[in-house]
């Protein structure tokens, strides 16, 4: 195993023995989701709210571990594969925050969870921004588009500036400690336009190569 993914393990087996310490002071039924002004909208059973989080990481750890040995583009990902590992490592990490604070609410602690989850997803976009500037072109991980796959200079242009534009949004989204009532319309909005504008703008590039 690498590095990176016995990191990630050591981290599922922790949050399984938290879930063990903590499961006997669980409510019957736990609060699982909150809507976007910070009010809880979702609950469920209290084996799966306490034990779910644990399972999806392990989930996400065999998938992980998977893509990077069935890519037909393998190669390539080798080319930066020290910025996907980090950056499954701060999924990891940031999913596990979320299961921590889950936990923290049901025992009856009461916060604002936009005000502690937005500087951490403003992590994972910088971070994501890192990755997608350093990727090289494959099936699995970056800006997946038709054109994006059929052009290594497309792939690499695209990259580019979506490594840039996911940066900003992380900066964006470390806004939402000043302004939590906002952040999550303008951070979706935000993401939603940098999508769709590095999916536009893999399209023309592809077209502009072909004239």
């Amino acid at each position: 195993m690498r590095k990176s993914e016995i990191i990630i393990l050591g981290i599922i087996l922790i949050s399984f023995i938290i879930g063990i310490y903590f499961y006997a002071q669980m409510p019957n039924m736990m609060a699982s989701h909150w809507n976007i002004q910070g009010q809880v909208d979702g609950y469920m059973s209290k084996f799966w709210g306490t034990f779910l989080f644990p399972i999806i990481l392990f989930g996400l750890l065999v998938l992980f571990m998977l893509i990077p040995r069935i890519d037909p583009l393998k190669e390539n990902i080798k080319k930066f594969r020290k910025y996907f590992d980090t950056f499954i490592i701060l999924i990891t990490v940031f999913l596990s925050y979320i299961y921590i604070l889950t936990l923290f609410w049901n025992l009856g602690k009461r916060f604002d969870m936009n005000i502690f989850i937005m500087p951490a997803i403003g992590i994972i976009f910088y971070y994501a921004g890192v990755l997608m500037e350093n990727a090289k072109r494959n099936w699995f991980i970056g800006i997946r588009t038709p054109w994006t796959l059929s052009s290594e200079n497309v792939w690499n242009k695209t990259h580019k500036i979506g490594g840039k534009l996911f940066k900003i949004l992380g900066i964006i989204s470390f806004m939402g400690i000043l302004f939590p009532k906002y952040i999550i319309f303008l951070v979706l909005i935000s993401a939603l336009s940098v999508s769709m504008y590095t999916i536009v703008y893999s399209y023309f590039e592809y077209k502009k190569e072909k004239i």
